[in-house]
């Protein structure tokens, strides 16, 4: 960035604003943002600076380090949402294929999933899990959990666009979801028992405790390696394979790969992963 491009944003900003907002981020969230992200760190903070009314990114910078209860907003605005029901579809096809191996029969079945946006990721492995299993899928338990409360918020009331359901089966679409009458024609909602099957909680995967016990069945966690460095995303592995059963799976985000992690988790599948022997519960 140089001084004349800086010059024509609303509020003051500057290559050294920029780095102290990556280096937070890093400590927080433990995000590495790109050195290409300039534009897009003001423009996600600079309502930050409007609803506060402060006019430099420095100010709000000290602003964030004097009031913790900014850190929030400051994680919320910065992190990226994408998310689609079924996205990526081969994986939930392999969840309800684990979901039916013999061995699990005969005991509760709980998942994670550890990034869960909106509610489209855990919603959509509850209608997958919901029509393959029947009445057995009654004592599931799916864990969704993400940094951004903005977005846990939408996932807990499970209230979607119907343009966001267009892509699903005109079948499923009817089974599990209400559509809206009146003010809320044009939307529609998650049916309870499927709300049922999924807990909401706010995780920041650096926290040094989840409060998640062991014994899962598979963990989520697609498109989120991506935004941490190469230990750090060593160590998250380490954590949560050790939160599999032994014969559990690890899905990944189609652009990621864990090649610097054998030691942790094998291949198995299109970026479908299992713990190496010894290194989960």
């Amino acid at each position: 960035m140089n001084a004349q491009v800086l010059g024509e944003h609303e509020f003051g900003y500057n290559d050294h604003d920029f780095e102290q907002v990556r280096e937070r981020l890093y400590r927080r969230a433990g995000i590495s943002l790109a050195a290409s992200k300039q534009q897009m760190v003001y423009s996600r903070l600079a309502r930050r600076l409007r609803q506060l009314e402060l006019r430099t990114f420095s100010a709000y910078l000290a602003y964030l380090d004097q009031h913790p209860e900014e850190w929030q907003p400051f994680i919320n605005a910065l992190t990226t949402n994408i998310t689609a029901f079924f996205r990526e579809r081969h994986h939930f096809d392999q969840l309800v294929a684990l979901a039916r191996e013999p061995q699990r029969r005969g005991r509760p079945l709980r998942f994670w999933s550890a990034a869960s946006s909106t509610g489209e990721e855990p919603y959509s492995m509850a209608i997958a899990l919901h029509q393959a299993l029947g009445e057995r899928a009654q004592g599931i338990q799916i864990i969704a959990s993400d940094i951004d409360t903005g977005v846990l918020e939408t996932a807990r009331r499970g209230v979607y666009p119907l343009e966001r359901l267009a892509q699903l089966d005109p079948a499923l679409r009817k089974r599990y979801f209400q559509r809206g009458t009146g003010s809320n024609a044009g939307l529609a909602r998650v049916v309870p028992e499927l709300r049922q099957m999924v807990e909401f909680r706010r995780i920041n995967l650096l926290d040094k405790d989840w409060r998640l016990s062991g014994g899962l069945e598979a963990i989520f966690c697609r498109n989120v390696m991506i935004y941490f460095d190469k230990p750090t995303q060593v160590r998250l592995l380490e954590r949560m394979v050790r939160l599999l059963r032994p014969d559990g799976l690890f899905f990944a985000g189609h652009s990621e790969s864990f090649v610097q992690a054998n030691h942790v988790v094998k291949l198995v599948s299109r970026t479908v992963y299992q713990p190496v022997p010894g290194a989960s519960i």
